[in-house]
């Protein structure tokens, strides 16, 4: 390699990372444990380094600039190797134990976390891992978990959040299903569908109609409260489903039933801001932090 045609400060690009993720120079301040003073020379030193500007300021948040977003896959990725190396360091992750409780849905809980715990179990063994699986929002601040995956960035002042990807679901159903159904190639086809519903089927009922499907509740035959058990009933015939893309795509026997339409929703690490000081909860934070780019990523 040659290190003479790298120009600029490693340390910059941390800075310019954390902000375009919390999306204000307060907010990645505080994420850093700077000032934000200092935060913002950073940034603009780094622009100065590189030549180009990376943000926009928008009311009272920054956006990335069309070289920002081309940046940001590079430094991303230097984030996420510079977190490897702090979890390969041989004496604080092999040394350190306790138990960690990690809450996620049902389908995260069941799909990605595994390839965590695998992970964990080699950089961090003395670390027990509880995985919460639960569709309802854990409150972190009563320690009903150290660390939460959630597809909403928290309101508490309290609690410290990261947001580390963005995912995307659609409609799925079996292969006999849809030879059953018919040709489906717009919304208003979904009108001789059969649905997997959810317990609390009344909001999503709604969402569908807002994107063009024209469901009734007469179009929910059978409902689960388990957003694990939809997927199977899904997977079982019974009708039309709604899963993560990654999941739906890699599970053989399994169509999208509408490409085109999706629904995307960000994917963000909560934790209270005292367990941050924790080594064993620092840890898994990292690890969580590393891993899930690239599982949503390679997912897709």
């Amino acid at each position: 390699m040659d290190w003479r045609s790298v120009t600029f400060d490693w340390n910059r690009a941390r800075a310019f990372l954390v902000t375009a993720e919390e999306g204000s120079l307060s907010a990645a301040a505080r994420a850093l444990g700077m000032t934000q003073p200092t935060l913002g020379r950073q940034v603009t030193a780094l622009e100065e380094e590189l030549g180009v500007v990376l943000f926009e300021r928008v009311g009272r948040g920054l956006v990335l600039t069309q070289a920002g977003t081309q940046l940001m896959s590079h430094v991303r990725a230097m984030g996420e190797a510079a977190a490897g190396v702090s979890l390969a360091a041989s004496g604080q992750a092999q040394a350190a134990s306790g138990h960690v409780a990690v809450t996620a849905s049902e389908i995260y809980s069941s799909w990605l976390m595994p390839s965590i715990a695998k992970r964990l179990r080699e950089v961090a063994p003395g670390i027990t891992l509880e995985v919460v699986a639960s569709n309802e929002i854990r409150d972190l601040r009563r320690r009903e978990a150290d660390i939460a995956i959630r597809n909403a960035r928290p309101e508490e002042p309290d609690l410290i959040a990261k947001m580390v990807g963005d995912d995307e679901g659609t409609f799925y159903a079996t292969d006999d299903y849809l030879k059953r159904l018919g040709p489906v190639s717009v919304p208003e086809d979904l009108a001789r569908a059969d649905f997997v519903g959810f317990g609390e089927n009344e909001s999503f009922v709604e969402a569908l109609q807002r994107r063009g499907i024209p469901v009734t509740p007469a179009h929910f035959p059978v409902l689960a409260s388990s957003h694990a058990v939809h997927w199977e009933m899904t997977r079982g015939g019974l009708g039309v489903g709604t899963v993560p893309c990654g999941l739906g795509d890699s599970t053989p026997g399994m169509r999208r039933v509408l490409p085109e339409v999706t629904f995307n929703f960000p994917v963000w690490l909560v934790a209270h801001r005292e367990l941050r000081t924790s080594p064993r909860v620092r840890i898994v934070w990292e690890l969580l932090a590393e891993m899930l780019p690239t599982l949503l990523s390679t997912a897709r």
